[in-house]
């Protein structure tokens, strides 16, 4: 269990095993950062030079190791490169990178700049962030386990930042190591087990809904989805209570704990990493988890729709229809556009909660990735505003966003010729933006609302960076919850 501290000892004097400075680009070569300044007198002021001659630029995320030569107390230091400005998001990925290049150490401190407990935030943030590892199904010695013990130096008061680095840390790695489980290990009714202890530890209020209670209940694009597999489907709804609140926020996020596209079924190489397709329902149940330690003046109620999307004798068919709870009916035309489907049955259930505000999360599109990249989730809603805020809150909480359209003329691709609406349209053009139009047939017009696509962020196939891992990334978790606090001081 890694701990987190604040100190505002002088580093040089630190009993650790390595002081994390930070390193500025510029013309002239390396330049140390705010921090570094003790380290470098210790140092005999050669530290600018020695990192020169080790071919240290400053570039953000580099990490140059050299030996303190009894220098300081500590025998490592290791200078971690910030680029050339760097703001809140460029220090938690500094320390993230630097704390991950430091896996096997029990002890790190951390000089990087922190003269604010903004900054003093972010640094302890984007440590606990690097420091992740997903270690459940090791079993031999051939890894590293993490840092256990972490410092921020800071002479700045920075308790309650750092407190909240905490909580956010602890959100984002439960949502990593559910997006990481194996399938095997994580039907839609293991998801809900898990859900129900997150309520059990957070004091939140939990419902559950099985199989038998979801057809009953009209929930038809849950049950749809969910009836291939030998997993039965489930819907969860947590949520969170403030006394002083006036405001209400529902999130919704897609859990579909493994998506082999169902009779249409995915190549294989498409679906490898198709245990992530809950990433969105992971992120709700992580911010739920967050906002209860957190507290801010806002109730917010998260639903969790889960099913296993399989072919079997009684998976659905293209061209079968399903009909929604609140009784709109779908043409199923492709069943691997089945996130949608779930998301429909719950975005209806939320807005009966008559909240100001929904936000869904969802692993939705792969046309998200083809727009906008593996890191860059989309946002659309039906307010334009709303979207804005959106797309600035999730850059606040250090998370990518871009704001996409609802053209109007995309839902007429989606219109059937015998339902109400189909769940693909016609044309391969604008994937994900015709999800989003789909989607926003599920909501009132007089809901505010909003949908993130995270199908690239929530699942990182390359090398590690910043305090991003491979694996599970905990996308949108931080965004949620931003957006919960948000709403809370009624910016949003």
């Amino acid at each position: 269990m890694t701990t987190i501290s604040l100190d505002g000892t002088a580093p040089s004097a630190l009993d650790v095993d390595a002081i994390v400075i930070g390193v500025l680009s510029s013309d002239s070569g390396p330049a140390l950062a705010a921090g570094a300044d003790d380290v470098d007198r210790a140092y005999g002021g050669r530290l600018t030079e020695a990192l020169g001659t080790l071919g240290a630029s400053g570039k953000a995320g580099e990490v140059t190791k050299l030996p303190a030569h009894g220098a300081l107390s500590a025998p490592l230091i290791v200078a971690v490169g910030l680029g050339d400005s760097p703001d809140a998001e460029g220090l938690r990925r500094a320390a993230g990178a630097a704390v991950r290049a430091l896996a096997g150490s029990a002890r790190v401190a951390l000089a990087l700049p922190a003269g604010s407990a903004e900054e003093a935030g972010a640094v302890a943030t984007g440590a606990l962030l690097g420091n992740y590892s997903y270690l459940k199904y090791r079993t031999g010695n051939d890894h590293k386990a993490p840092v256990e013990k972490i410092t921020v130096l800071t002479v700045a008061d920075a308790a309650d930042a750092v407190r909240r680095a905490e909580v956010l840390a602890e959100s984002v790695t439960l949502v990593r190591d559910l997006v990481n489980a194996p399938p095997s290990d994580l039907s839609p009714e293991d998801f809900a087990e898990v859900a129900e202890r997150v309520a059990a530890e957070s004091k939140l209020d939990i419902e559950v809904l099985d199989e038998t209670a979801l057809v009953e209940g009209g929930y038809g694009g849950i049950a749809g989805v969910g009836q291939g597999s030998i997993n039965p489907p489930r819907l969860v709804r947590l949520s969170y209570s403030h006394p002083e609140a006036t405001k209400t926020v529902a999130f919704v996020g897609k859990g579909i704990t493994f998506d082999t596209g169902g009779l249409s079924l995915k190549p294989a190489d498409a679906m490898d990493w198709m245990k992530s397709d809950m990433g969105g329902a992971a992120a709700v149940l992580g911010a739920l988890k967050a906002v209860a330690k957190l507290q801010p003046k806002v109730n917010v109620i998260g639903y969790l729709p889960m099913a296993e999307n399989m072919p079997s004798g009684t998976a659905q068919r293209p061209s079968d229809v399903i009909s929604i709870y609140g009784g709109r009916t779908v043409e199923v035309l492709n069943t691997d556009a089945e996130g949608r489907l779930i998301l429909a049955d719950a975005l209806v259930r939320a807005g009966e909660d008559e909240p100001d505000l929904i936000v869904d999360v969802a692993t939705l599109t792969g046309a998200q990735l083809v727009a906008l990249g593996t890191r860059t989730a989309g946002v659309m809603a039906n307010d334009d505003d709303v979207r804005e805020k959106v797309v600035a809150a999730a850059e606040r909480a250090g998370e990518a966003a871009w704001p996409m359209p609802l053209p109007e003329e995309l839902r007429k691709g989606l219109d059937s010729s015998v339902a109400d609406i189909a769940n693909i349209a016609s044309d391969r053009w604008g994937g994900m933006l015709v999800a989003g139009v789909f989607l926003k047939e599920f909501v009132a017009d007089d809901v505010r609302w909003a949908h993130i696509d995270i199908a690239g962020p929530s699942f990182h196939k390359g090398e590690p960076y910043g305090y991003t891992p491979k694996g599970g990334t905990g996308a949108a978790t931080r965004t949620l919850v931003q957006i919960a606090e948000d709403v809370a001081a009624g910016t949003l």
